[in-house]
């Protein structure tokens, strides 16, 4: 398949609400760097506003909408257990480290005045001198015991946080239904929310917010003992001020930007740069290798990607490498040229002083390397946390996006009727009306149920045929609330399904779907969530495997129903000799890519009928408490005698509860069937009775009559 260019989506400033077009030329400004074409939205107000103090006022937007998410999140933090006081002793702790380098300045500020008093007066203060040397050990030993404290919280204080926002994060996800959880945007909303397992959301920001206050702390502190020291010394303001301009500018020519700022996008259209990249996958993926021998692709992919390259030159380069380069080229301006006279300048005034005043050399020296150290030191601190506010904006959004995941709503509404009102009424059956309904699916031109009507009675025998794709799932998943009809009305005993509770009707309900799945987890707990309430019921869930008809071959695997189907961790190793095929039982991969293509393979290389009985019996979990059964094509990975002994055992466990099959393979069951539905492209064309429709000699009766030839000698 081919792929064309794609959007990449920056991790900065949220862009909000609203749509970002490319060809609207008075929102968005065009730049063509070498084969990339760059988009970037400029918000009206701002459009005179240099880039630089643009994106600052977009960060600060973002962060002031922030706010109340960060306190909300510290309100959250505070209810978990002994956080409080952990966060708090974290907290001391770090403000006291922000002091340490006003404490150490003030020292160095007493070397300086040591120094005066040798020059002036030809004599040195040895106790003092003892005692700033001995205190500045002491600072270093306090500074790294206080960062051992800060370490030891760091773990318990990470651990609980991160445990406290997994299970909502693991909440805020499992709730979502299907075509909620379908939607591109919700999955990208989720994914932004998303971070490592080392650590959360709301510990980064509680780490943000303790940093902007340490580095606070930080700056003052430094400032008010710069400022006494600056008072004294001949100079020395001046002297600052040339060091810290210096600073700045050197700053500011150093910047160097990765990515363009606020709401941008680029893509690229040169062929010959998009066909290489897809050539280059072709070689690169194991997917592609075997049809890539087999065709004698390899010469004409070769000469094809050197001729591309070489049309290419030096513009074959990804996005963020172009801009950067691109930037490069912004960097000989007039602050450039100011930098390198900034920096001699210090050095002149203090050349011109010492020729006014000889006999203050060694102390001006001993100022000026003070002054400089410290000035430089202060102003990289400043900039630093002016340069980082992108950063800051980032994390403190990242909560608001986290939060705003817990409220995602459902697109599939729940409804306010218990269902049933008296539950003995389900030992009966469910009844089950379709009326006028159509239906197709999120993003869809094209109606998978067209106009559909059908009625079945308490403790009847449905079984819906045809051809793959006429729309026999689509009803069974209509039934579970899945989706919601797009026309007509769908009715559970003479209820409209949409004024349900949704847990109520799915607790009454067991579906068994074509596309069914299978979890992470162990046998047994595949089958146990066919109904949690009784998940940790043994006796049940062996009852539900040999209803299934699993147990037999569940019983031969060596771990028997602790077999994981799919291990959710992998095995991790190093290189290990050619010869170690299989290692703690499983099989040893080589690849240097694992899983390539997102294959998936069972464990223990069980076949697809067997993973189906699995399912099987996950149904048959939930036996009591439901009063409807509806299986999707249950019986297609099995073999003839599976099926008719699953026909069987369904037949005689029905007792008084309805049931809904769908099928595309016709026999014993559509005997015994109440109602047949024979459904083709999206409409329902025969129903009744097995007799009744061979009797219309219909389409039933010719599909019944050629796969009953096929069995004929």
């Amino acid at each position: 398949m081919r792929r064309g260019p794609r959007f990449r989506r920056n991790r900065g400033p949220d862009p909000g609400e609203g749509t970002f077009d490319p060809e609207d030329t008075q929102k968005v400004k065009h730049t063509r760097i070498g084969i990339w074409d760059l988009y970037e939205e400029v918000e009206p107000r701002l459009k005179h506003v240099p880039g630089y103090f643009r994106s600052r006022l977009e960060t600060f937007h973002e962060v002031k909408h922030s706010v109340p998410f960060i306190l909300r999140m510290f309100k959250e933090i505070g209810a978990i257990r002994a956080c409080w006081w952990l966060l708090a002793g974290y907290l001391i702790i770090t403000l006291v480290l922000a002091l340490v380098p006003a404490v150490e300045l003030w020292y160095a500020g007493l070397l300086l005045k040591i120094v005066q008093n040798a020059i002036a007066h030809r004599t040195v203060d040895r106790n003092l001198l003892f005692q700033v040397a001995a205190s500045r050990l002491i600072c270093n030993a306090i500074t790294r015991l206080l960062q051992h404290g800060q370490g030891l919280l760091y773990k318990p204080l990470n651990e609980r946080i991160r445990q406290h926002y997994a299970i909502q994060s693991f909440h805020a996800r499992a709730r979502l239904d299907v075509p909620t959880y379908s939607d591109s945007s919700v999955l990208r909303q989720l994914d932004n929310s998303t971070t490592s397992s080392r650590s959360s959301v709301a510990w980064n920001n509680v780490l943000t917010i303790l940093h902007l206050v340490s580095t606070g702390v930080e700056l003052v502190s430094q400032f008010s003992v710069l400022f006494n020291l600056l008072r004294d010394q001949r100079d020395g303001t001046l002297l600052a001020a040339l060091s810290f301009g210096h600073t700045l500018f050197r700053r500011k020519v150093g910047q160097k930007s990765w990515s363009p700022s606020g709401v941008w996008a680029a893509t690229t259209r040169d062929p010959d740069y998009l066909r290489s990249l897809g050539m280059a996958r072709v070689v690169n993926q194991q997917e592609h290798r075997k049809e890539l021998v087999a065709g004698g692709m390899v010469d004409y992919l070769v000469s094809s990607y050197r001729g591309a390259a070489e049309r290419l030159g030096n513009q074959a380069m990804d996005f963020y490498e172009a801009f950067s380069t691109h930037k490069l080229t912004d960097r000989l301006n007039l602050t450039g040229f100011l930098s390198d006279p900034l920096r001699e300048l210090p050095q002149i005034v203090f050349t011109l002083r010492a020729v006014q005043y000889p006999s203050d050399i060694p102390l001006s020296l001993a100022s000026l390397n003070l002054i400089t150290q410290t000035t430089s030191k202060f102003s990289r601190t400043l900039f630093d946390l002016f340069e980082q506010t992108g950063s800051v904006a980032d994390n403190l959004a990242s909560i608001r996006k986290l939060y705003e995941t817990y409220s995602i709503p459902n697109i599939v509404a729940d409804g306010v009727t218990p269902f049933p009102e008296d539950q003995q009424k389900l030992r009966l059956g469910v009844a089950l009306e379709f009326r006028n309904v159509s239906f197709r699916y999120p993003g869809s031109q094209k109606d998978v149920l067209r106009n559909v009507s059908f009625k079945i009675l308490q403790g009847q025998l449905c079984v819906i045929v045809g051809a793959n794709g006429s729309g026999k799932s689509t009803i069974l998943k209509l039934v579970a609330r899945l989706y919601d009809a797009t026309e007509g009305q769908i009715f559970v005993n003479d209820q409209d399904i949409r004024t349900l509770k949704l847990a109520d009707l799915r607790r009454a309900t067991s579906v068994l779907f074509q596309d069914y799945t299978y979890f992470p987890l162990s046998i047994k707990d595949n089958i146990a969530l066919g109904d949690p309430e009784n998940a940790h019921d043994d006796h049940k869930i062996r009852d539900a495997a040999t209803l299934g008809g699993a147990t037999e071959f569940i019983e031969r695997l060596d771990e028997g129903f602790d077999t994981y189907l799919e291990r959710p961790v992998d095995d991790i190793y190093s290189a290990l000799p050619q010869g170690t095929k299989t290692l703690f039982g499983r099989s040893v991969e080589y690849s240097s890519i694992r899983g390539a293509g997102g294959m998936r393979s069972h464990s223990k290389g069980l076949s697809g009928g067997q993973m189906q009985r699995i399912a099987l019996s996950r149904t048959f979990m939930r036996d009591d408490g439901v009063g409807l059964l509806c299986f999707d094509e249950p019986s297609a990975s099995l073999d003839p005698v599976a099926e008719h002994d699953l026909f069987e055992r369904l037949r005689k466990l029905r007792g008084n509860k309805t049931m809904i099959f769908s099928t595309h393979r016709f026999g014993n069951l559509t005997r015994h069937a109440d109602l047949i539905l024979y459904m083709d492209n999206a409409v329902i064309l025969e129903e009744g009775t097995h007799n009744d429709l061979i009797k219309q000699e219909g389409g039933y009766a010719k599909i019944w009559n050629l796969q009953a030839q096929a069995f004929l000698p």
